[in-house]
């Protein structure tokens, strides 16, 4: 059985890099993936895209010879998450999908994401992990904290991000690979990520959370509720009122592969085996947010 004390990595002393990113997501050139290229003024080009969007049809990313970072980008991502055509890899549905989910989400992460940062306020040093288009990076921007980084697998996302948000640092990688220096943050920020990961990346983006942040740091993490994934449609609506079916629909129509997983999990337990203790644990809809510290020693 592997046990978090065989995957930590010993810590080192905290380092400011010296290096720049190796590629300036912002001016980068992004070659056209396929989803660029459908038309939609051809019938069989709107028959494919409808049957992505409905659901009816997935098939694994393709992602475009000469793509930078390509070599980053591990297999369980690369998958039409949320019945996107060749999910985050396209700059089309990237773009559209940046603005799009927060519509889904009836806005209700215009109040997710300052919560995150609110947590946070008055850290040095901060990470949004798993950045997206960078909106949660900014959020911790907009409380204060002075150095910000976003880390984040699409290159097509980054560079969204990056040319947004130009005064963040951002780099391409994943949780459990973040190729970050060791005891650096001491602030935390996760939005939407964790449901999207399997069981076993879990426990290994946990071991490098430990190897990168100071003792102390702190750990803010919004997810996908269990409420709208275990509740009926009535038992939601008399608590939630009617955007309770509506999250319960929406959470079963889009393709999350680890969302059940991901509910079934002890992330409490989870938290305490790499270092972490657990402060706050709130269970909304459609949200849960969790505030955790890292214990000194761990």
């Amino acid at each position: 059985m592997t046990t978090a004390s065989s995957i930590l990595a010993p810590l080192q002393e905290a380092a400011a890099p010296s290096a720049p990113p190796a590629i300036d997501w912002a001016t980068v050139e992004l070659p056209e993936a396929w989803a660029d290229r459908l038309r939609f003024s051809r019938p069989s080009d709107l028959r494919r895209l409808w049957r992505s969007l409905s659901g009816r049809e997935r098939q694994p990313v393709a992602l475009p010879e000469g793509l930078p970072g390509a070599e980053r980008i591990p297999a369980y991502v690369l998958q039409e998450f949320h019945n996107l055509p060749n999910g985050n890899y396209s700059r089309r549905f990237s773009r559209g999908y940046a603005k799009g989910f927060d519509r889904s989400m009836l806005g209700t992460l215009r109040q997710g994401r300052p919560r995150i940062a609110r947590a946070l306020a008055g850290a040095e040093r901060a990470l949004d992990l798993g950045s997206g288009a960078g909106h949660l990076a900014m959020a911790l921007r907009e409380v204060g904290i002075p150095e910000v980084w976003g880390l984040e697998p699409s290159p097509y996302l980054l560079q969204q991000a990056a040319q947004a948000a130009p005064q963040v640092r951002w780099e391409q990688g994943t949780g459990e690979d973040s190729g970050l220096p060791s005891n650096y943050f001491d602030a935390v920020g996760v939005c939407f990520v964790f449901h999207e990961v399997p069981p076993r990346y879990l426990r290994r983006i946990l071991a490098e959370l430990s190897r990168i942040t100071r003792p102390g740091a702190r750990l803010a993490i919004l997810e996908p509720s269990p409420e709208q994934w275990t509740r009926g449609f009535l038992s939601l609506a008399r608590r939630y009122g009617w955007r309770g079916p509506y999250f319960r629909a929406l959470a079963r129509h889009v393709h999350e592969p680890f969302l059940d997983a991901w509910h079934k999990q002890d992330f409490g337990a989870l938290l305490a085996e790499y270092g972490f203790r657990l402060l706050e644990d709130d269970i909304g809809c459609p949200f849960r947010f969790f505030r955790a510290e890292r214990l000194a020693g761990a």
